[in-house]
């Protein structure tokens, strides 16, 4: 008898509890789900590519003609060639826009002059500078000094009406209602006339003397002592202290004038009501003696 070789049985499976940490054979790609397949690495932009301008959509082959905006972290790098945005910032100037935002779309953030400085030049940075002050002043009552020499900006932040003014620059008196040099003593519409030297020392006196017109006549009229219920040689009464033309012997502009007034009403109306009562108690007293 020859001897027979024996194939050695595969042993079994352990039933250690261990066994089951063992990773399980990797599947092969056919079966492997779409997110555990491998992905190609993402390839950078490259920096040399040319792009082209939202604008006028040319492409932008230099990277020396490529607007780079200085907020790029809010902005974000929107492909504009310099030459565009020139034209795009000087024509929102033309049209009186000094907060001028960026043309992308789907963008609400706005350019920085200061930042686009070296771009549209000292022309129109000074344009846009002015735009921005104008636009910052818009609220407000402004004028400018009538001064050729000066022409400063001169802003009523305080509010109420403003008519005497002083520039801050040259030092010069100026009506902020007329926007001409101050005509003291004359109105508004009196400044524009042809006066001579003569003229301009008596509105100065006027001024100094606190003169007040007649409102009926126009002639000046001045109070020496007395009430402030002035009658001019045209027989118009007015109050002296308002101007105002008044057909009574007191004004509503003086407080204590019309204290007085109200006094002397209610004491009228009181006498009326004593004088109704007495002759009422008079009446019934003759009735009962008869």
């Amino acid at each position: 008898m020859g001897n027979n070789l024996a194939t050695p049985a595969r042993p079994l499976q352990s039933q250690d509890p261990t066994n089951e940490d063992e990773p399980p054979p990797p599947l092969p790609p056919q079966q492997l789900p779409l997110s555990r397949l491998p992905q190609p690495p993402p390839q950078l932009p490259q920096e040399n590519q040319p792009s082209t301008c939202e604008i006028c959509i040319e492409p932008i082959i230099s990277p020396t003609q490529l607007f780079k905006s200085p907020n790029n972290d809010k902005c974000g790098p929107h492909p504009f060639c310099k030459d565009c945005m020139i034209r795009y910032i000087q024509a929102k100037l033309d049209d009186n826009v000094s907060k001028i935002a960026c043309p992308a779309l789907n963008c609400s953030q706005f350019l920085d002059p200061q930042a686009c400085r070296t771009l549209v030049g000292p022309q129109l940075f000074v344009k846009w500078c002015d735009s921005l002050c104008e636009s910052a002043v818009m609220g407000f009552p402004r004028s400018f000094c009538p001064n050729r020499n000066c022409s400063a900006l001169i802003v009523n932040e305080c509010g109420g009406t403003v008519k005497k003014a002083t520039c801050p620059c040259c030092k010069r008196l100026f009506c902020f209602q007329c926007k001409l040099p101050w005509h003291a003593g004359f109105r508004c519409e009196e400044s524009g006339e042809f006066r001579d030297r003569n003229d301009r020392a008596f509105g100065v006196l006027v001024e100094q003397k606190n003169w007040m017109r007649c409102p009926q006549c126009q002639h000046f009229v001045e109070l020496i002592e007395g009430c402030q219920i002035v009658k001019c040689r045209c027989l118009a009464s007015f109050c002296y202290k308002c101007g105002r033309q008044v057909y009574q012997h007191w004004c509503t502009c003086d407080s204590t004038s019309m204290c007085c007034v109200w006094f002397l009403r209610i004491f009228t109306v009181l006498i009326g009501v004593f004088g109704v009562l007495f002759l009422f108690w008079n009446t019934e007293s003759r009735k009962h003696n008869v």
